[in-house]
C-alpha cells in the first residue's frame, strides 16, 4: 500500500511492503551464494580429476564429433534416395495419367499405333536413374542379370522383320516382355508406359519368349549329368533324408481366360478354367524338365504318358550306368510323385492312408511328403515372380506354351545368377484363384514289380530309424550349416 504526496508524484510505501523487498532481497542474496559455492565446488572437483580422464577427453570429443558427422552423413544419404525414389514416382505417375484416357476408352479393334513414341521414361529413367531394388522390383531380376539376358537372346532377337519393332533396342524389347510376364497388366498399359503399340507389345513378348525358349532351355532347363544327379541325391538324402532321389515331379494348375470353343475342355476338377504345365526340379527348387500347354481337364498321368520324362524314364534315362548301389544292390535313381501317378521302379508314391498302416510305411509316407514339399515351393516361388502365371492370363493359346516354359527357364535364370526373391511376392501370390485340383490313380494301374523297391526304401527307414535334419529347404542356394556333406553337393550343383 503506498500514499501520495502532493504533484509531485512522491509515495511512501507500507511497512509490509517495505518486509515484503527486504525479504526478496535476502532470497536473492542467499541464491547467489548458492551458485557461487557450487561453482567453487565445479571448480575443486575439475582440480582433483586423474589425469588420464582429462587425457581421454579430446579423443571422446573427436570419436563424438565423427559420430555425428556419420550420423549427418547418413540422414542426407537417406533423404537423398528419398527424394529419388519421389522424382521417379512422379515421372511413373505422369505417364500413367497419359494413359488414363486410352485405357479407359472402349476397345474398338486390333491397335496398332505408335503416336505414343515417348519413351523417356525407359531412356532417362529405367536405365540412368534405376537403382538395384528398382531392378529387382520391376523386371524381378538384378541389372546384370538382366543385360546379361540380352546378350544371350542377341542372336535371336537380332533378326527381326517386323515393322512395328524396327529400330526398337533389344534390351527394350527384353524389358516389355519382362515387365508383362512380371506383373501380367493388360498389354496397352504395357504399350502405353514403353511407347508401343498394343501389337508391338504383344510381338515383343511372343519374340522375347520363343527366344529364350529356343536359346536358354538348353542352357538352363535340361536333364541332369551324372555328376549333377549324384550331387541332387546327396542333398536330397542330408536336407530331407530321403536317398537316391534327384527330383520330385508334379503339375501345376495356371488360370487362363480360355477361349470359347472348347469352353468344357479347360475347366479342371476344381471348378475353374487352366492350363496345365508339368515340371520337375531338382534338391535346389530348380526346373530340369517341364511341359506345359494340356487343357485343364486333362489328367495328371496322361500328362506323364505324353511326356518325353516317361520315354527318357522307362528307357533308363534317369540314373548314371551302372547304377550307384543302394542297399547293397545296385539301383536306378527315383522320382517322387503323389497320388495322381502310377507307382514306377523309377516313380515312387505314398503308400493309402489307413488305421492299419505299418510303422515303416508310415515312416516312407512322411519322408516322400517332406521331401516333396520343395517342388510346392518351387511352384509358389515361380508364380510369385512371374505373376502372369498366378493371374489370368489373356495370353492367346497359341502362344501360352511358350510362354510358360519361358517363365520356369527364366526361374532357373534367376536361381543361377543368385538372384535375390523378395518374401513379399509371396504375399501376393497367397490366395490363390483357386485349390489346385488333385487327382488319385487307381491301385491297378501301378507296375507290380515297382512295389519291391518301395519296399526297399521302407526298410532303409526301418534301419535308419531317424527324422530327417530340420534345415530348411534349399531354395536359392541355401545349404545347411551342419553338413559339409551338403554344402560341397549344392556347390557343384550350382557350377553344373
Amino acid at each position: 500500500m503506498t500514499r501520495s504526496f502532493g504533484k509531485c508524484g512522491l509515495t511512501q510505501e507500507s511497512d509490509s511492503t517495505k518486509k515484503y523487498h527486504f525479504q526478496g532481497n535476502a532470497f536473492a542474496l542467499q541464491t547467489s551464494h548458492k551458485r557461487r559455492a557450487v561453482g567453487t565446488a565445479l571448480c575443486c572437483c575439475a582440480m582433483s580429476v586423474d589425469p588420464s580422464v582429462l587425457r581421454v577427453k579430446p579423443q571422446l570429443s573427436r570419436l563424438l564429433a565423427q559420430r555425428r558427422r556419420d550420423i549427418e552423413s547418413a540422414i542426407a544419404a537417406r533423404r537423398s534416395e528419398i527424394e529419388r525414389r519421389i522424382r521417379s514416382r512422379k515421372c511413373f505417375l505422369q505417364r500413367l495419367k497419359g494413359m488414363a484416357p486410352v485405357a479407359l476408352s472402349p476397345y474398338t479393334g486390333p491397335w496398332n499405333f505408335s503416336e505414343n513414341s515417348d519413351s523417356d521414361w525407359w531412356e532417362e529413367v529405367v536405365l540412368k536413374k534405376f537403382q538395384p531394388n528398382d531392378w529387382l522390383e520391376k523386371f524381378r531380376m538384378s541389372r546384370d542379370t538382366f543385360f546379361s539376358l540380352c546378350g544371350k537372346l542377341e542372336p535371336r532377337l537380332a533378326r527381326t522383320n517386323m515393322s512395328v519393332l524396327q529400330g526398337l533396342p533389344l534390351e527394350k524389347r527384353v524389358a516389355v516382355a519382362l515387365w508383362r510376364l512380371a506383373t501380367n497388366v493388360e498389354y496397352r498399359t504395357v504399350g502405353m508406359l514403353f511407347g508401343l503399340g498394343y501389337s508391338g507389345v504383344c510381338q515383343c513378348v511372343r519374340d522375347v519368349c520363343h527366344a529364350i525358349v529356343l536359346l536358354l532351355k538348353p542352357l538352363y532347363l535340361q536333364l541332369p549329368g551324372e555328376q549333377e544327379m549324384d550331387a541332387s541325391a546327396t542333398v536330397f538324402n542330408t536336407h530331407w533324408g530321403f536317398p537316391h532321389c534327384v527330383g520330385t515331379v508334379d503339375c501345376l494348375h495356371i488360370p487362363v481366360v480360355a477361349p470359347t470353343d472348347r469352353g468344357a475342355d479347360w475347366w479342371n476338377r476344381s471348378g475353374w478354367q487352366s492350363v496345365v504345365m508339368q515340371g520337375v526340379v531338382n534338391a535346389r527348387g530348380m526346373f530340369w524338365d517341364a511341359c506345359a500347354g494340356f487343357s485343364g481337364s486333362t489328367e495328371d498321368v496322361t500328362i506323364l504318358l505324353n511326356s518325353s520324362l516317361w520315354s527318357t524314364a522307362t528307357e533308363g534315362g534317369l540314373s548314371p550306368q551302372p547304377p550307384r548301389n543302394f542297399m547293397g544292390r545296385p539301383l536306378k535313381y527315383v522320382l517322387l510323385g503323389d497320388a495322381a501317378y502310377p507307382l514306377q521302379s523309377w516313380l515312387l508314391k505314398c503308400y493309402p492312408e489307413s488305421p492299419l498302416l505299418a510303422s515303416c510305411h508310415r515312416a516312407f509316407n512322411y519322408h516322400l511328403t517332406r521331401a516333396r514339399s520343395i517342388i510346392h515351393d518351387t511352384f509358389q516361388r515361380l508364380k510369385a515372380r512371374w505373376q502372369c502365371l498366378y493371374r489370368g492370363s489373356d495370353c492367346p493359346m497359341d502362344v501360352l506354351p511358350t510362354v510358360i516354359l519361358a517363365c520356369c527357364v527364366l526361374h532357373n535364370v534367376c536361381e543361377t545368377h543368385g538372384d535375390t526373391f523378395l518374401q513379399e511376392w509371396l504375399e501376393e501370390v497367397s490366395e490363390p484363384d483357386g485349390p489346385q485340383p488333385n487327382d488319385t490313380l487307381p491301385a491297378y494301374m501301378d507296375d507290380p514289380g515297382a512295389e519291391e523297391v518301395r519296399s526297399l526304401f521302407c526298410e532303409y527307414f526301418q534301419q535308419v530309424g531317424r527324422h530327417p535334419p530340420q534345415a530348411g529347404p534349399p531354395c536359392s542356394g541355401a545349404t545347411s550349416p551342419n553338413s559339409a556333406e551338403t554344402a560341397a553337393a549344392v556347390e557343384m550343383l550350382a557350377l553344373l
